[in-house]
């Protein structure tokens, strides 16, 4: 019997066994057990002891602390252009490096152990990313910050800014808080739902295992008050907080902070200006100062027939809704009206006053609300 022999080269052999390795990670994968052992690191019980999470900074008022952003959690920044979205990013850097309170309002907590901040910007030139750098450095009267790097990306293409972020936070020792001002130069469109999720995926990965957290900032559109695109709907799905700064109607160089979502207590708008050194400083006592849009989150500065006009809008889109539908809604028709967002505890505040009117009816605990009629002699 003749004997055939075959011929094999290193390439073929070594194209062989890798795919023999990738079968095997494939049935790995595919494994039910290997899902089992993945769950059980997942699951989440109830005699399980899990601590709140610990926060990075926070604003610091007389009755009230309130958490701005926690370790393994990130937040968003929202505002048009020039509205010094920057210059409040200063104020956050600053806090969280500074031992102690920064302007008499906020307070930075990481832990010694994660003291290490970075700040990427993707938007800006050396020159002016120094500027920047150098307020910082003026803010905590610190010439070289020893635990901040800051970092221009824009002349890298979107992929390789990501790459060296992420190769950056899972590189750097002790790191704790992370600034990416530019988050849309990470993807090449704000309208692609894939790397929107994509990104918003990253940074709950990040902020979870690195147990740090991001701030990331973002424009809101020219003709609302929206941030931009498919990516700022996904972030603001997934952040824990989310603030905008505007700029005020009446004295362009002054900017209001103010909380649009947040998973905690929400922080106290404030206002903010610069100052003859080119620093952002508070305005001191704002609300008091001027009657702005700032202030019509006052019930008491708002008609009744407007604030039923809001529940007409609300029930223009269904006959009855839950709380957290009913909450959402009334925060639509209140951008709508107003052309400003409103927090989630004022538009509670604003439920519970319509409540109390009868404007809207609850036939029992937790059942759904419908529209009341107005009663305009209603004192």
């Amino acid at each position: 019997m003749e004997t055939q022999t075959i011929s094999i080269s290193s390439n073929e052999l070594s194209k062989h066994a890798e795919g023999l390795v990738n079968t095997i990670k494939l049935s790995k994968k595919n494994n039910p057990m290997h899902i089992m052992d993945i769950l059980k690191e997942l699951e989440v019980k109830a005699t399980d002891t899990i601590l709140p999470p610990q926060s990075a900074w926070e604003q610091i008022q007389e009755n009230k602390t309130a958490i701005l952003g926690t370790l393994g959690n990130f937040s968003l920044i929202i505002g048009k252009a020039k509205s010094k979205k920057s210059f409040f990013i200063n104020i956050a850097v600053s806090a969280v490096l500074k031992k102690g309170i920064l302007l008499n309002q906020f307070k930075g907590c990481l832990p010694e152990t994660q003291g290490k901040v970075i700040y990427f910007d993707t938007e800006q030139g050396k020159h002016h990313v120094q500027l920047a750098l150098k307020r910082i450095c003026r803010q905590i009267n610190e010439k070289i910050p020893k635990d901040l790097s800051v970092y221009s990306l824009r002349s890298k293409k979107p992929s390789e800014r990501l790459e060296i972020i992420e190769h950056a936070i899972y590189n750097t020792p002790n790191i704790g808080f992370v600034v990416i001002d530019g988050i849309k130069d990470l993807v090449t469109s704000i309208n692609d739902e894939a790397e929107a999720t994509m990104i918003a995926t990253k940074l709950l990965k990040w902020t979870e295992e690195k147990n740090i957290h991001i701030v990331t900032v973002l424009h809101q559109n020219k003709s609302d008050n929206n941030a931009r695109g498919h990516i700022g709907t996904e972030l603001i799905n997934k952040a824990e907080t989310v603030l905008s700064v505007t700029k005020y109607e009446k004295n362009k160089d002054i900017s209001i902070v103010e909380p649009q979502m947040c998973r905690n207590i929400e922080p106290e708008p404030f206002a903010f200006e610069i100052n003859e050194e080119g620093l952002p400083v508070l305005v001191e006592n704002f609300e008091k100062r001027a009657e702005t849009k700032f202030n019509k989150y006052d019930l008491s500065q708002l008609d009744d027939y407007k604030i039923f006009g809001l529940l007409n809008e609300v029930y223009s889109k269904g006959e009855s809704f839950g709380y957290t539908e009913l909450l959402m809604q009334l925060k639509l028709a209140y951008k709508k009206e107003f052309k400003i967002n409103i927090g989630d505890n004022r538009c509670k505040e604003l439920i519970t006053f319509c409540k109390n009117r009868d404007w809207l009816i609850q036939e029992k605990p937790k059942a759904p609300y419908s529209l009341g009629q107005f009663n305009k002699n209603l004192e």
